[in-house]
């Protein structure tokens, strides 16, 4: 059994996972051994809203102050690696930091306080490793192809893949913090900033479909922190609830209606929710806009055979812990 230390840099949040992986054998209906899946057994789970990518959408840049609260929420995830007797430890990096130029700033800053190279991966990787996270804790659907989404700050992977893997990709550059900042400005946003937002998400969709046969899907899963937090306001959770959250699977409709009023409601209407992260606040009404036209879309290339949508609290985060060697 090793422990690793993954760590995954968004766009918005910045996670720490601390696990011990231990691989289990699996055997067939005969009883013969099979090769050893690897099992994540949580020692710690850390988030931290950071948004490092404040303004890259319209700057390219990586703010200062965003470097700031980055370094320090590294600094506190470096003191928890070293006292848990970490083995290996794996940093990536996605959306805000691909875009920006002064991305060797932060490379350096991480590489100086975590003694590790910070790898800023492709939207290719990024999708890969969503999906292992997800399906690794997931029922199993054969051959099936099941679609999932990670709908970010800066970025929505759509990952394609059954129980042989990863069958086609595509990361687009629409996530909650980059609609916000691009088009979602009033409180709440105007009927015509979200004709804009919808536009470009319509047309973000139209070209992860060109790499992702999104039709063949059999079942949809969504990934991060804006699909569990929808999920919490359909479950009208009285606190945030991981072990609530996982695995739920909620008809369209009901996902669609809660994407609409958190769309739809003031600052502070969100902010009063008792499950809604303070750093969630002002851009879960953009992750809701995204995720409902997703949704729409892919009911209506499968010809309404998708009906549900499933949450999923493991994701990249877990990808990353699984990918350590």
């Amino acid at each position: 059994m090793t422990r690793v230390a993954a760590i995954d840099c968004g766009t918005n949040s910045i996670r720490l996972l601390i696990a011990d992986v231990n691989a289990d054998v699996n055997t067939d209906a005969g009883g013969a051994t099979g090769q050893p899946t690897p099992r994540l057994i949580d020692i710690v789970r850390e988030m931290r809203v950071v948004r490092l990518g404040q303004g890259v959408d319209s700057t390219g840049e990586l703010a200062p102050e965003a470097l700031e609260r980055t370094f320090a929420a590294t600094r506190d995830y470096a003191a928890l690696i070293r006292g848990h007797g970490v083995a290996k430890v794996r940093f990536v990096a996605t959306s805000a930091t691909r875009d920006a130029r002064n991305r060797q700033v932060f490379v350096d800053g991480i590489r100086a306080i975590l003694g590790v190279e910070p790898e800023v991966i492709t939207g290719d990787e990024e999708a890969a490793l969503s999906f292992a996270g997800a399906s690794s804790v997931l029922p199993s659907r054969g051959e099936d192809p099941v679609l999932v989404i990670d709908l970010g700050g800066g970025s929505t992977e759509f990952v394609l893949g059954n129980a042989d893997g990863v069958i086609a990709a595509r990361s687009v550059d629409v996530g909650c913090v980059r609609m916000t900042e691009r088009h979602l400005r009033s409180d709440p946003p105007t009927p015509e900033q979200i004709a804009a937002a919808e536009a470009d998400v319509d047309a973000a969709i139209g070209e992860a479909a060109q790499t992702v046969p999104l039709e063949r899907a059999t079942a949809v899963v969504g990934v991060a922190g804006s699909v569990t937090t929808i999920t919490a306001h359909a479950l009208r959770l009285p606190e945030y609830s991981p072990a609530a959250i996982h695995g739920t699977e909620l008809d369209l409709d009901a996902v669609r209606k809660a994407c609409t009023e958190l769309l739809e409601m003031t600052r502070e209407e969100r902010a009063a929710l008792p499950y809604m992260h303070p750093g969630r606040v002002d851009v879960i009404g953009a992750g809701g806009l995204v995720w409902r036209r997703v949704l729409q879309r892919l009911a209506d290339v499968t010809g309404g055979r998708i009906t549900t949508a499933v949450a999923s609290e493991h994701d990249i985060l877990d990808g990353i812990a699984l990918s350590i060697r």
